[in-house]
């Protein structure tokens, strides 16, 4: 029993332990900036949503975040026909693993569940690998099935190793940082951005009514503040004679 309660008190730290021991660089998430949020929706459909679904998304949301749906139509409807439709792709889930490996998952959530610094960091951390059947791997994570899906837009970037010692107390070769070998179609400042871009839609799409919650929240805690000053005044004149 003792082993048990040690063990349930124990893996809550073990998990962040593990969580923290991977350098992630902070997502410059702001769910408020419509425009970012108009470009990451952007990108999303045009380099994204070819193999990842949003599979709890309809593009009619997309209005949310200042679009018309004459816009969506346009400029987004390329893998339905109605802006009611969800954002499905036509991708089948074994070829999917015939090609990659594994299914493309689905991103509806995915900031939710992998952190948007995760992503962000993911999305820049792509390093030529011919070791890979892609000829990719990703500083997050090593071994990824996935194609670097934005390298005409960054570039090929190529990984500066450095020796350090590992758990088992040998030295082992690791990534220090990675460099531009072949630049691309944006600078490395262009291309961060654009990521960010991605991430701060990401985040959006996995909590669409965050915002407009966050407002009701505010206006409930000020109706609260200026109700409880009002109720404060209105005990002392009930109580006044009341000794």
């Amino acid at each position: 029993m003792k082993k048990l309660l040690f063990l349930l008190l124990a893996w809550p730290l073990a998990a962040t332990a593990a969580s923290t021991a991977l350098k992630l660089d902070r997502a410059p998430v702001n769910i408020h900036d419509q425009e970012s949020l108009q470009r990451g929706a952007a990108v999303f459909v045009n380099y994204c949503l070819s193999c990842h679904s949003a599979g709890y998304m309809r593009y009619s949301r997309l209005t949310d975040i200042g679009l018309t749906e004459a816009q969506i139509k346009d400029n987004l409807l390329y893998a339905a026909d109605k802006p009611g439709e969800l954002m499905t792709v036509a991708m089948r889930t074994k070829e999917a693993k015939e090609w990659f490996g594994a299914a493309p998952p689905d991103l509806t959530v995915i900031t939710r569940s992998r952190g948007a610094d995760w992503v962000y960091t993911y999305l820049r951390g792509f390093y030529r690998d011919d070791s890979r059947p892609t000829g990719w791997n990703n500083t997050v994570f090593d071994k990824v099935g996935m194609p670097h899906a934005l390298q005409d837009l960054q570039g090929h970037m190529m990984p500066v190793m450095h020796e350090t010692v590992g758990e088992d107390g040998k030295p082992h070769q690791a990534i220090e940082r990675l460099v531009l070998d072949k630049p691309g179609r944006l600078t490395p400042a262009e291309y961060d951005a654009l990521v960010a871009d991605l991430v701060n839609y990401l985040a959006w799409m996995g909590e669409p009514a965050k915002a407009e919650r966050m407002n009701t929240g505010v206006g409930v805690i000020l109706f609260l503040s200026l109700f409880f000053i009002v109720a404060f005044y209105l005990k002392k004149e009930f109580w006044k004679d009341v000794h």
